[in-house]
């Protein structure tokens, strides 16, 4: 359950301590628990700072813990350190889109930066039925406008509208054992790492997070996208290829391939080559 542990902070961020437990996404490991509880510990007695230490080891040791994300940028908040709290609510995003509350805190802390555009649109992702929805509608009043002109604004097409990268020679550095790559529809690439069973997110502005680790990745070696958004991934040393949804759910697609290697997708059809069976295996999705 996510801990509400900035009581202090209510009268500041109104409705903060009707906020509901989450749903959970990812199983967390006892280690980072026990590194969220110091940081609750250290946060009851005011230091914050080895507070907001425990909740950064927790999140290395667990990088989709949306609890120890929450408590760190709630406090960088209250510390007035925006700009570092709205990086923390922009991580739980990517790995749980409905996780309404950190979306409406993205917004506020944009709009307190001067980035109106990004909090306009990060209020129309906020539907009616969450408990952050009030809130999201008196932030757009003070913005002068309101929620149902930017869901209808941020549904109209642009062109160009998918971000791009720079088009000159680059190269991105520091990556463990890259081997598999794909790109999804928004320009983001996805980057499989052997060795620490990880995959890396890179946005087209370079920026670069870890979107997935997580027991169920082993070995991965190729990723394919599909049209909905859904990676497939290549488990060489688990002997699988699991599928994780853009919202960040792992699933076991396809179990029982012997050292699975390349995978591609075509016509709605999933092909896998088996380098432990010398065979292609075809899959329909």
């Amino acid at each position: 359950m996510k801990k509400l542990i900035l009581i202090m902070f209510l009268t500041a961020f109104t409705g903060l301590a009707a906020y509901a437990e989450p749903e959970k996404l990812f199983d967390v490991s006892n280690e980072a628990k026990l590194e969220y509880n110091r940081g609750v510990d250290f946060y009851k007695t005011g230091v914050y700072d080895r507070s907001m230490a425990s909740f950064r080891r927790a999140i290395e040791l667990d990088p989709n813990y949306i609890d120890a994300y929450y408590n760190l940028g709630s406090i960088l908040e209250y510390l007035k350190q925006d700009e570092a709290a709205l990086a923390v609510f922009k991580q739980i995003i990517v790995r749980k889109p409905d996780d309404y509350d950190s979306v409406y805190k993205a917004a506020n802390l944009s709009a307190k930066l001067g980035y109106t555009d990004n909090a306009k649109s990060y209020l129309s992702l906020i539907p009616p039925e969450s408990s952050a929805y009030s809130r999201a509608q008196k932030l757009a009043s003070d913005m002068n406008t309101d929620l149902q002109t930017l869901k209808a604004t941020q549904a109209l097409p642009e062109k160009n509208e998918t971000p791009k990268f720079e088009q000159t020679n680059g190269i991105y550095n520091d990556i463990p054992s890259p081997t598999g790559i794909t790109v999804d529809n928004n320009g983001n690439v996805y980057v499989a790492c052997f060795s620490d069973n990880m995959i890396y997110k890179i946005t087209p502005d370079g920026k670069r997070i870890i979107y997935v680790k997580d027991s169920r990745i082993n070995g991965p070696i190729a990723m394919v996208s599909d049209s909905a958004g859904n990676i497939y991934v290549s488990n060489y040393n688990a002997n699988n290829v699991v599928k994780i949804s853009p919202t960040g759910n792992i699933s076991v697609q396809i179990a029982n391939i012997e050292k699975p290697y390349g995978i591609n997708i075509s016509s709605g059809m999933l092909f896998i080559s088996s380098q432990g069976s010398n065979s292609v295996l075809r899959y329909k999705l």
